[in-house]
């Protein structure tokens, strides 16, 4: 009898136990119901998929081992300069196999499911295919991944490591997956809270670090060309026409310094085209970026001042939502050991204010999202003389309450080509390493 006593407060202890807990549990997720985390898949390169839409042993693309770079977290824009990479020395991506394999009546089924997944018919994948252009990833980059699974596109959240090839469509946006042939929609969720799980043979890499991981939103413009670092040889940027895989690649020298334009009181949208024209990166502090009619108030660093290419610049805008004044991500490579980290990245990351939602005009690859306000003077030439660098760029003098065109002419991102550099190695270059 005493021993079932016993038993029974023994049971009721460790149930008031149990209860304390969970009610400390729902304590503390009611602090945070406003930001979820959302799960990611890491996906490292040059590992297999467990699910593949194409064989990756049949040589469709391949990854490079790559150091992602230090870079701003949060939203990119499609069109941003040196925010991809590309190689003179091998080809990434056959996109002549990809559209052979998914126009094959026997893999009709496989293309249905690719192509429903990218919003698209299967009439429209060669046309489709044809816009799209091979990449390299320069930062670790969110995307919605989807693996082929019973017949179906089955979508899930994926971080990329740097160094995976990727087919981006004429705004910029990852596509495609090279190696497997998988197709890849923009993330959705908040890029400041992640909880990235490594599993499936994708160990966490070296130079991993999430306030560094990067989604990206298609350019408010459709790209003539994009302006791509040589991962293998830094100091040396190349020119590559969209849709194309490498054949009319120009060079240009990275090396070369490009002067900040005066950006005060243009647009949001007409600075970051600026920006991009000269050579350079927008950054932003303010929970995602601003809209494109928001007035600059400021850059930092200010007008004049000589950067590299690919180089950040932090702008303020007047609409109640600042920039702050944040230094440049160091040019030189990256050089952080590898931690012992566990097996997933299951540490709680505290709210950034620098955490973004893609904007909802992401949802179609295939789109043109107009800008807000167009360049006043006309579009730079694809190719103006290398001995004439970036010049700042005078203030739109449109009334802030002008109502814009109905479409800008496609631009062109590239900066001046130049003969190719020596063997110097820029400050500013990636370094290559073995992914783990």
């Amino acid at each position: 009898m005493t021993f079932r006593v016993y038993l029974r407060r023994a049971g009721k202890s460790v149930f008031r136990r149990i209860a304390v807990l969970l009610v400390f549990v729902v304590v503390l997720s009611g602090c945070d119901r406003g930001a979820p985390l959302f799960a990611v898949q890491a996906v490292a390169a040059g590992v297999p998929s467990l699910a593949p839409f194409f064989d990756e042993s049949a040589g469709l693309g391949h990854d490079v081992g790559l150091r992602s770079r230090p870079a701003p977290g949060g939203l990119q824009q499609g069109d941003t300069p040196g925010l991809y990479g590309g190689t003179g020395e091998q080809r990434i991506c056959d996109v002549a196999r990809l559209k052979e394999f998914l126009t094959d009546p026997r893999n009709h089924r496989k293309a249905q499911a690719w192509a429903t997944a990218l919003d698209i018919t299967t009439a429209e994948i060669p046309e489709y295919l044809d816009r799209l252009t091979p990449v390299l990833l320069r930062t670790d980059t969110l995307v919605k991944n989807h693996d082929y699974k019973k017949g179906k596109s089955v979508p899930f959240d994926a971080l990329l490591q740097a160094g995976i090839a990727v087919l981006v469509d004429p705004q910029g946006l990852p596509a495609v997956k090279c190696s497997c042939g998988n197709p890849l929609r923009p993330f959705e969720g908040d890029t400041g809270r992640i909880l990235v799980r490594f599993e499936d043979g994708n160990q966490k890499w070296q130079g991993y670090d999430r306030d560094s991981v990067v989604a990206v939103q298609p350019a408010p413009r459709t790209l003539d060309r994009l302006a791509l670092v040589d991962v293998d040889a830094p100091d040396r940027g190349i020119s590559r026409p969209v849709g194309t895989t490498g054949d009319d690649d120009s060079a240009f020298d990275t090396r070369e310094r490009r002067a900040v334009p005066d950006l005060a009181g243009t647009t949001f949208g007409r600075a970051s085209r600026l920006l991009a024209d000269a050579g350079l990166a927008v950054a932003f502090d303010g929970g995602g970026l601003p809209p494109d009619g928001a007035r600059v108030m400021a850059s930092d660093p200010p007008a004049g001042t000589e950067l590299r290419f690919g180089e950040y610049v932090t702008l303020s805008v007047a609409d109640g939502t600042s920039g702050g004044a944040t230094t440049p991500p160091d040019p030189s490579p990256a050089t952080s050991q590898p931690k012992d980290d566990p097996s997933s990245d299951t540490s709680t990351p505290s709210p950034s204010p620098s955490a973004s939602k893609p904007s909802s005009s992401a949802s179609t690859p295939s789109s043109s999202a107009p800008t807000s306000e167009p360049p006043t003077s006309d579009p730079p030439t694809s190719e103006p003389p290398a001995t004439d660098p970036p010049t700042s760029a005078p203030p739109t003098s449109r009334p802030p309450s002008a109502p814009p065109p109905s479409g800008p002419a496609p631009t062109s991102t590239v900066p001046p080509p130049a003969s190719r550099p020596g063997n110097q190695r820029a400050p500013g270059g990636d370094q290559l390493t073995s992914a783990e």
